[in-house]
């Protein structure tokens, strides 16, 4: 088995970047798959962990603190417009992220950037359509493929009514819990976890959420069906957040597209099921890597063509 390079002390975020970018897992061979890792809303880098220490050797993990973590400053959602958060995340990997795994709010974010300024012309086949450098538009360096994790999408304007934005607002502090059940030490009482996330909730404020129900209105506008990149999303079938039938939904969208459910998984499938979830990341990015490179074995897992 390969063992890792020692950490690239040279790779950091370029200056007038914004959003701090860093290289946290050096990659096998003599071209790793560049992967940047993208958080949630009031969540952080931490919540890769579980990921990493189980990911293939060959993808180079990179990560983004971005302005809405848990920790962050809520001044980033009084803009009305977050995906440019995500092209600063984007612009701090050099040379341009190979693969984009992406997750809840901050793949709304990815999926509307990737909108705006279109994805590279897919050739015949999938392999050489991953193989090409990045495509550069309007400034943005474009990834190579991109995983979202339970996306918050829907596909027509008709799907959301005036029950589903209720359920979003007086519901919210649920989604949060959840979120710190599955990162919180084990035997967290569960009346601390809910006083937790009441308390998250407030520190994101009306505007954050705002910033979040607006993107996901937006969704049913995305011009997914003009995304030739490869795309998988990955639900949970458990995640009552981001319902896994809306994720199937974007997959069969997109040109492109694949689905992946995970069972007894809710919205943190990269901490919930880290090995199955490494699994479907290294069995979709391979296409990425190098001819010569060899896959790890993998779970009996599989993806579905949409």
């Amino acid at each position: 088995m390969s063992t890792f390079a020692p950490p690239r002390t040279d790779r950091a975020v370029p200056p007038g970047t914004g959003v701090p970018v860093r290289c946290r897992r050096s990659g096998a061979g003599a071209r790793p798959v560049r992967t940047l890792l993208l958080h949630g809303l009031a969540s952080s880098r931490g919540i890769w962990d579980r990921f990493e220490s189980r990911a293939p050797e060959w993808l180079e993990l990179w990560d983004a603190e971005l302005p809405w973590a848990s920790v962050g400053d809520t001044g980033w959602s009084h803009q009305a417009d977050a995906t440019g958060w995500a092209a600063e995340a984007l612009a701090g990997v050099p040379g341009g992220a190979d693969l984009v795994v992406a997750h809840s709010f901050a793949a709304n974010t990815l999926l509307e950037l990737l909108g705006r300024v279109g994805a590279a012309t897919a050739p015949e086949t999938v392999r050489p359509a991953m193989a090409m450098a990045p495509a550069a538009t309007a400034g943005v360096l474009l990834p190579r493929a991109v995983v979202l994790v339970s996306p918050f999408y829907r596909p027509g304007a008709d799907d959301f009514d005036w029950a589903a934005i209720d359920f979003y607002l007086n519901h919210f502090h649920r989604i949060l819990e959840e979120g710190i059940r599955v990162s919180a030490p084990a035997g967290l009482p569960a009346e601390v976890r809910a006083a937790m996330a009441e308390r998250v909730r407030e520190r994101i404020g009306p505007y954050g959420w705002m910033r979040f129900f607006d993107a996901y209105l937006r969704t049913p506008f995305l011009p997914v069906a003009d995304l030739a990149l490869p795309l998988l999303v990955i639900a949970g079938d458990g995640d009552f957040a981001a319902r896994p039938g809306d994720g199937r939904a974007l997959a069969d969208a997109a040109p492109a597209g694949r689905y992946a459910l995970l069972t007894d998984c809710g919205h943190f499938a990269m901490a919930e099921h880290p090995d199955r979830f490494a699994a479907l990341v290294a069995d979709f990015a391979h296409p990425l890597s190098p001819p010569d490179t060899s896959p790890e074995p993998i779970l009996d897992t599989h993806l579905e063509r949409t």
